[in-house]
């Protein structure tokens, strides 16, 4: 066994918690600059957030975004990474940086991919070149990103699948290759490498990967192979369980999350970190994210409808051209959705404003320990046309202290 104790390039200081939940406020300092917690990370996965600059990223409040070492391994290539010094300096980025190993991948690309103890064997994407990545190779690439926080390559398979021996076999074989991942890492001095908790949804063997990693005393904590088609309710007794046996002194991040319903009711569970695709992908369909839910401004209601994407959103695209924004109205992204590029960019640049103030919202709840009203507030607004919140939030949140039908 292995031990990442001896360096740390973060500090964690817990600034407040939920009396009635899990839920907590802290701040992560890492060696770009200080993270709020709970975060959301925007993914930028190939050193570029879709239809943003730096700036505009930056004019978000984003301090942590994303890249995947995959891709960026493919293209630039380490090589080119090495040449510039980091994927902060390709970027033009300021801030932190947070990369995946390339262990999703695995269950992305499986058709490509075969699992064996070395690594993972796979036909590259661009050219179909046979190539191999392990752990020794994952955490060298990501030296040579010069990422703030870097995650170990992990097996991961669909929480989906029966076949209960396969599971097993990945949730050990990760604990293994975190060992590897621990052995080859270069820069603890000025990059976090964090383990990845696996075992899908079998909570014995949650529990047991747990203890195995925190064994491993890396300087935060990830809950891997979530958000792959499992029942929501399925999804937040894996958060809550894992979180259970989690250090309190450590980031605890919750892999590939970003619907603001999951991440509301993961926050309440003890989670402090959440990354996604979706807000940003589902902008480049004309989607927009309000309190209210998310409005497909493509239909055509809105081709009359003058007001902004969202009522006293202060993004950039919303706020109006009298305050220093632009004053973007519901009726021109519908006329631009579909047909210029410019549409996707601006709801783009919303969306991704949205769930940062989304996530500063819910921290200011939980530093007044208000969260319990908080949630119930979101639900109650997010899902106007339900009569009530999902059952399966009000089962999870319940379960950790919170009645969202008080």
């Amino acid at each position: 066994m292995s031990s990442a104790t001896t360096l740390s390039a973060l500090t964690f200081e817990l600034k407040g918690r939920c009396s009635r939940s899990k839920a907590r406020a802290s701040t992560l300092t890492l060696p770009h600059g200080p993270v709020d917690l709970p975060m959301f990370m925007p993914v930028a996965t190939q050193a570029s957030l879709k239809g943003l600059t730096p700036e505009q990223l930056e004019e978000t409040s984003c301090r942590l975004c994303l890249n995947n070492t995959y891709h960026l391994g493919l293209k630039p290539g380490q090589a080119a990474l090495d040449a510039i010094g980091g994927a902060h300096k390709l970027q033009g980025w300021n801030y932190n940086i947070l990369t995946d190993s390339g262990g999703f991948q695995m269950v992305s690309l499986l058709k490509l991919a075969k699992v064996t103890e070395d690594g993972v064997r796979f036909l590259s994407p661009h050219d179909g070149t046979p190539m191999l990545l392990t752990p020794e190779h994952s955490i060298d690439l990501q030296n040579s990103i010069g990422s703030d926080i870097i995650m170990q390559l992990d097996d991961v398979i669909q929480t989906t699948s029966p076949d209960y021996d396969r599971m097993k076999e990945a949730m050990e074989r990760s604990v293994r290759w975190l060992d590897r991942c621990i052995a080859a890492h270069k820069n603890p001095d000025r990059q976090n490498l964090f383990c990845i908790i696996q075992g899908g949804l079998d909570l014995e063997m949650r529990r047991e990967c747990c203890r195995e990693m925190v064994k491993r005393d890396t300087p935060g904590v990830a809950v891997g192979g979530l958000s792959g088609g499992e029942a929501k309710s399925e999804f937040c007794k894996v958060v809550d369980t894992c979180t259970d046996l989690l250090p309190q002194q450590k980031p605890r991040y919750v892999m590939g999350i970003g619907y603001p319903e999951d991440i509301v009711v993961a926050v309440g569970l003890g989670a402090d970190m959440f990354d996604c695709v979706w807000p940003t992908r589902t902008a480049r369909f004309g989607n927009a994210i309000t309190a209210y839910g998310v409005l497909n401004l493509k239909h055509a209601r809105y081709a009359e409808d003058f007001a902004p994407m969202e009522e006293g959103c202060r993004c950039t695209a919303c706020r109006p051209r009298a305050e220093g924004g632009l004053g973007v109205t519901r009726a021109y992204i519908h006329h631009l959705a579909a047909k210029e590029t410019v549409g996707a960019h601006l709801v783009t640049m919303h969306n991704v404003h949205h769930m940062l103030d989304l996530m500063k919202r819910i921290r200011n709840a939980i530093l007044e320990d208000s969260y319990a009203a908080f949630a119930k507030d979101f639900f109650l607004k997010y899902f106007p046309k339900q009569k009530g919140p999902p059952d399966w939030a009000v089962e999870a949140l319940k379960g950790a202290g919170i009645d969202l039908l008080d």
